[in-house]
């Protein structure tokens, strides 16, 4: 069995929960290695306090789950199979009863619900989510090399992208080349969809890149990740394309000092509220506190977005291990839009930072 499995069997028996039922393919993918998205189809791991674990797949993807390393039980169900009576089968072989299930409540739907209230009628029902995040937030030295080389191939996507900004190139423009550009060394996803965001549109924290062409005088934010064998990386820089404003340059330089204090605020046994505060004062002493709308980063690494959450509000201390990343940023609308971000790993002395493209204002002549 491995540690991971083990570890939330550890947990069942301390909260007396006789089975969990874990459905979304990140979890599935952490304790089992397997990962697929199986869209419609049902996906499940199925673990016990101490009886075999087994793994629910579409049949097709059977072979797949062998090779990914799983040396336990498979159901394999076909398309005009039902997988709950096969689930429920394997279930009675291992034990007779059960009186409370653990399920990702956020990720499970209604019908599975009543599809699994019908296998364990009387049993209450738990959230495994709480648990399952703490356990992917401290990642190993397996995992701290994976994220790393994603984050190096987020630094040669965003220095590709500088390279590539012209007068009269769009957002479009720039960002094909760049994810072109990655698909030749060999990555064939990103964490997200990729943004790159010119002028006004930078001034939107979740802009949608379009046909706008940069012009001299623009910031331009690239907002980027790449995922390495499951794992992301994330990171934003804002360049500038000529010379630029004095007010866009205060903008720049305030977000630059913010983020640079986070990152040194971020060590074991502060908070996460300490960190996000840490910046978001320096922001606010600047005049431009209404002008930062979201929390200062988040956890990293099997999902781009994981726990913790970088807020004001939230007292989680920091310990080592984490991965997670520091992104502060002002957005002026029709002045400026800045964001900077880097993704840490907090050792026992502090924040080792992931991600090495410089963070001075690049300007691109």
């Amino acid at each position: 069995m491995n540690q991971r499995v083990e570890k939330l069997q550890s947990w069942m028996k301390e909260n007396e929960v006789e089975v969990s039922f874990i459905t979304s393919s990140e979890n599935v993918f952490y304790l089992s290695g397997y990962f697929t998205n199986p869209h419609e189809r049902l996906l499940a791991l199925v673990v016990f306090q101490q009886e075999e674990p087994f793994l629910v797949c579409p049949s097709m993807e059977v072979h797949d789950a062998k090779r990914s390393g799983w040396e336990n039980e498979i159901i394999g169900y076909s398309d005009i199979e039902n997988p709950w009576e096969m689930i429920q089968r394997s279930i009675q072989k291992r034990i007779n009863s059960v009186s409370k299930t653990a399920i990702e409540k956020e990720h499970m739907n209604v019908e599975r619900y009543e599809q699994l209230s019908s296998i364990f009628p009387k049993a209450a029902l738990i959230s495994a989510e709480e648990k399952l995040r703490l356990l992917r937030m401290i990642k190993d030295e397996k995992e701290l090399k994976i994220i790393e080389e994603a984050c190096a191939l987020a630094d040669y996507a965003v220095e590709f992208g500088a390279s590539e900004i012209k007068e009269g190139k769009t957002e479009l423009d720039v960002l094909n080349a760049v994810e072109y550009a990655l698909k030749q060394k060999g990555v064939t996803e990103m964490s997200f969809a990729t943004m790159v965001l010119t002028g006004a549109n930078a001034a939107s924290p979740h802009g949608n890149p379009g046909l706008t062409k940069i012009k001299k005088g623009d910031l331009v934010l690239f907002d980027l990740g790449v995922v390495v064998d499951r794992y992301c990386s994330d990171i934003t820089r804002t360049v500038a394309y000529g010379d630029i404003n004095d007010k866009q340059k205060e903008i720049y330089d305030t977000v630059l000092k913010a983020q640079i204090a986070a990152i040194e605020a971020s060590k074991p046994g502060v908070t996460a509220a300490e960190v996000d505060l840490t910046a978001r004062r320096i922001i606010a002493d600047s005049g431009y506190g209404e002008y930062f709308p979201h929390r200062l980063g988040h956890g990293l690494g099997i999902s781009v977005h994981e726990y913790p959450s970088m807020t004001e509000t939230n007292q989680l201390v920091i310990e080592e291990g984490m991965v997670y990343t520091i992104e502060p940023g002002i957005y002026v609308p029709e002045v400026a839009g800045v964001r900077i971000e880097d993704d840490i790993y907090i050792t026992r002395d502090g924040a080792k930072v992931l991600t090495k493209f410089p963070k001075e204002l690049q300007i691109i002549k």
